[in-house]
Formats: C-alpha cells, structure tokens, sequence
C-alpha cells in the first residue's frame, strides 16, 4: 500500500512539473515578436510538445489526479483552452485555416463538455475571467470560420456570463466586457452586407477565401518571378467596427489572402486518422508538424496583423517581413488608415510632402469638468508616409492602400529597380455612402467580395440564392475577359512579375472589376471618387467594351440598370 501511494505521490510530483513547465512557455510566447521565423519556430515546438505531454498525462492518470490531487474540470478545460489558443497563434503564423479549425475543434469539446461549468462555485472572480476570455477567443475563430450561427449563442451566453459575474462579484471590468459584446454585435451587422436568401428561407453564409474557381488559371512565363510570401496587415480606421483588435478591414482582407481550407483539407500531420479531440479526447501531436509547416507555407502567405501600431514599430516588422522573402518572394503591405495631411508640409522632400497614412493616435483621456464625461485629447500622431516605404523597396512589393490620402503613394520611385505596383483606395465617398464608415472600406469590400460591393453600391440588401449565383458567373466571366485583355495588350512589367501568384492576381483583376464599376456608377463620376493605381494599367483595359458590358449586364441582372 506505501508503494502505491509512493507511486502516486511521483504522478502528482511530475504533472506538476509538466503544469509549470508548460505556463512557463506558454507565457514566453507573448514575449516573442510577431515577425521573424526562425526564433518563433523552435521555441513553439517545445511548448506543444508539453502540453502534449501534459494532455496525455493528465489522461492517462486520471483518476489518481482526480482522487489524490483534486483536478479540477476548470483545469482541464484550462489546458484545452490553451492548446486551442496555440493552435489560433500557429495559424496566424501560418494562414493555414487547418490549424483555424483545430483550434475551434477544442474550444467546441470544451463547450460540449461544460469543462468551465463549476468555475463559478470555486467562488474565484479570476477563474470567472478566464471563463470570459474562452469565450472571446472562441467567438474569434467562429467569426474567421464564418459560423455565424454559432457567434449568436456564444453571445447569449457571454451576456449571461457576464451578468452573473457583475452579480457575484460587482467588479470594475464588467462595463468592459459589456463593451465586448456590443463589438461582435456590431462587427456581425457590418460583415452582413448582403443576405442570400436560401429556397428554404435561411440566410446562406458565404466563403470568401481563395477556392480553385475565384480567379483565372494563366500559364506562368519566365517573367513571372514572384509568389506572394509575406502580408503585412496594418489597421487604424477611428470610426470603423472592430473586435478583439481585428478592424472590419483587416478581417476581410486576411480571408482574402487565405485558401480555402475545404478545398485545402489534406492532414497537416503524419498520423493518419487521426482522432479528433471533440470526439475523443485524443492528446494534439508534434509529429513532423513543423515540417508540414513549412512545406505548406508557400500555399498561404504568412500574415502579421498590426492594429493601431506606432509607425516606428510597423516599419520594423515591414522591414523584418522583407529580410524574411525567399529570392521569389514579395511582400504584400495593406494599410487602411485614416490619411493625414498637414497644411503646412514638415517636410519638402519627396515623399513626406504630402502626408500620409495615420497608424495610431497618442491620446489623453481626460474628464470634462462640466459633465464629466470622459474626453480624449489627440496630442501626437503617428504616420507612415511614402518616404518611409522607400527604404524597402530593395525587394519586389504589392502595396494596397485604402485611405482618404491613399494618392499620396502615387508614382513612388522604384529606387533599386524590383517590381513594385500600388493599388489605392478612391479618397472620397459620395454622399450617400459617407454615413456606413463604419462598416469597412467600399474599396476592400470590392477587393475581398466584389460581387458584395456591387450590390452594396447599387442599393440591393438581399437576393435569393438562384439569383445571386447567376450573377456569380458574370463576375467569373469578367475576371477571365479582364486577364485576356490585360495580357493582350502589354502590361507594365511591375504587373506581369506579380501576376503570376493567384492572390496577387486576383487582387489585380477585382481592382480592375472595382475601377469600372465606379466609372460606370453615376454616384461615382467624380474622379476622386475612383481608385487609381501606380504605374498605370493599360488604356485599353480602361473603358474596354467587353468588361463594361459585362457590369452592365450584372445591372441588368439586378435590375439596377
């Protein structure tokens, strides 16, 4: 009897270890930069490798654990929760929506299996907070997973949530998490431009990710060099919905720049089956998964996301993303971001002498002594402007910027000759449009669903889903007579060395689809309230019969002729 309680004692001894060791690394990660990839990519490794050891620890001892250690269901749901949290961050890492849906398969089992359930009878208000995190982090990957349904009764449920905490605990951070919910509430309502009404009257609920049939094969030639690698995701829109640091912008345009991961579902490891863990709860593996990961990782670019960063801090991780490119590698730089512009410029060199594109607001929070309500005080603002960009220019960029100074990014210099193209967002909104800021750019949205932007701009809310299909293989043929021509007629070589990568592509010809829809819309006429882009496209692509008749015919379709 001694020896089996000896035997129990060394259990409990060595999950207490792999526990610590596994917080230990875990908290390490946060300490880790975003960019780069060597550094990130080892020490990942061993903190999955732990909580491997950990989650099969725990199963395979439970009932000692249970019995002699008092583990509690809270606990166990605080390991899942933060293999789930892993998976998320190798995702981001990575773009592979793989790794998306493990870490919604063990948010889900930890859902299903009321894990967190008791948190509220330990009569700890910490425990009640990580309960609240769970669900925000899993109300994420819902939202990136496009499981619409699901992020409404998570909502209910974090409302009630919440409300118990206030009750119990009365606490300062409840006017907060109140906050949170209000912000999904909101970004839902923005994402749903458009309802596509099912035969069977259900709101049908659209991918918008790269699939085999969203852009026109081309036989690459020689000079085209360069494959889409690095994404440098950087949004500061003030007035724009966002949740969890993820801007309306940046939300649609990391789906643009991912696969589909229905058409993409091969296993990303060497265990095959494998059972997955909302089934059975089956410990995650490390087996050859970091190289997997790097075999795919040519399929997805790898995205860094940059909410509101100071300027000096975006140009580091540009510039990290550009040391990172293979030889045929380019780096993609999105910014949506208020534009600034200063009467009197600070500086007359080129570049600087226009403005450019605000990254993030210095503020005071203050109360006003009349109402005391609480103010905020714009003292500093930090901004990229063009100049900045020229530094980089030692490697092939795709540029999209989509700001109210978006021009000022016009004809910048390609100092050391490799290929550089910028798309730029119109710097005005006709009047009728000016009162939805809030829910993300029209020139993303064109970008990221083209077909969403039409109807958006010509006033349709809902169709069904005959309808919309049809008006799909419009699209399809406007995208394919766009490549044509294009080729045709001899692009600048910036475009031919791009277009050889489907998402550089297909973020070519939606620009192309953007720009003659708004020459043709009578809202539009105005030529601040088109986009432009640097160096030019071809004439005859502007204006070409074809491609115009075929929006024409979307028009017709509508019936918004």
């Amino acid at each position: 009897m001694a020896e089996l309680v000896e035997e129990d004692r060394k259990l409990i001894i060595e999950f207490c270890h792999l526990l610590d060791k596994a917080k230990q690394l875990f908290n390490g990660l946060r300490e880790l930069p975003q960019y780069g990839h060597k550094q990130w990519h080892s020490y990942f490794g061993r903190t999955f490798d732990v909580y491997t050891k950990l989650w099969k620890f725990q199963q395979q001892h439970r009932a000692v654990l249970d019995s002699k250690y008092g583990l509690k269901r809270w606990q166990i749901g605080e390991i899942a929760s933060k293999i789930g949290q892993l998976y998320y961050h190798f995702y981001l890492r990575t773009s592979e929506c793989a790794y998306l849906n493990e870490a919604f398969s063990f948010y889900s089992a930890i859902r299903g299996r009321s894990y967190y359930t008791k948190a509220c009878k330990e009569d700890k208000c910490e425990l009640i907070v990580k309960k609240l995190r769970y669900y925000a982090r899993f109300i994420v990957v819902c939202l990136l997973l496009k499981k619409i349904k699901l992020v409404r009764e998570l909502i209910k449920e974090l409302e009630r949530q919440i409300a118990e905490y206030g009750n119990t605990y009365d606490p300062d951070d409840q006017v907060e998490w109140t906050l949170v919910v209000d912000e999904v509430k909101a970004f839902i309502q923005a994402e749903q431009v458009v309802t596509i009404l099912h035969p069977d009257n259900y709101a049908v609920v659209l991918s918008h990710r790269l699939g085999s049939d969203s852009v026109p094969s081309i036989e690459r030639s020689s000079q085209m060099a360069y494959n889409l690698q690095e994404a440098m995701i950087i949004g500061n829109r003030k007035y724009q919905v966002k949740f969890s640091e993820l801007a309306i912008d940046m939300f649609r345009i990391i789906q643009t720049l991912e696969r589909d991961p229905i058409e993409n579902a091969q296993h990303i490891y060497d265990e095959s089956p494998r059972q997955r863990f909302a089934s059975t709860p089956n410990a995650p593996t490390t087996k050859g998964y970091l190289e997997e990961a790097s075999r795919r990782e040519s399929a997805n670019p790898h995205k860094i996301l940059l909410y509101k960063p100071a300027a000096n801090q975006a140009l580091v991780y540009i510039g990290s993303g550009v040391l990172d490119l293979l030889p045929n590698g380019a780096l993609l730089l999105y910014i949506s971001g208020d534009g600034y512009t200063c009467s009197t410029p600070r500086s007359s060199e080129p570049g600087y002498d226009m403005g450019g594109v605000i990254t993030t607001y210095k503020s005071d929070t203050y109360r006003d002594g009349k109402d005391q309500k609480s103010q905020t005080k714009y003292k500093e603002v930090q901004c990229i402007y063009p100049g900045d960009l020229f530094q980089f220019s030692r490697s092939p960029m795709f540029i999209i910027i989509d700001s109210d100074n978006s021009f000022a990014f016009a004809n910048m210099p390609k100092i050391f000759g490799y290929p550089q193209v910028t798309l730029m967002s119109p710097i005005e909104l006709p009047v009728p449009y000016q009162d939805h800021k809030h829910q993300g750019s029209l020139f993303t949205l064109f970008l990221h669903a083209p077909l969403i932007a039409f109807c958006y701009i010509c006033e349709i809310r809902s169709t069904s889903l005959a309808h919309w299909e049809r008006a799909l293989i419009f699209i399809d043929n406007f995208m394919i007579d766009a490549l044509n021509i294009l080729m045709r007629n001899r692009p600048d070589l910036n475009y031919v060395a791009f277009i050889g990568d489907d998402f550089m592509r297909l973020l070519i010809l939606r620009y192309i689809f953007c720009d003659t829809t708004l020459r043709l819309h009578r809202a539009f006429r105005p030529r601040n309230t088109q986009p432009r882009c640097s160096p030019p496209l071809p004439d005859e692509l502007i204006d070409h019969p074809a491609l115009t008749g075929i929006v024409l015919d979307i028009a017709n379709h509508f019936q918004v002729r």
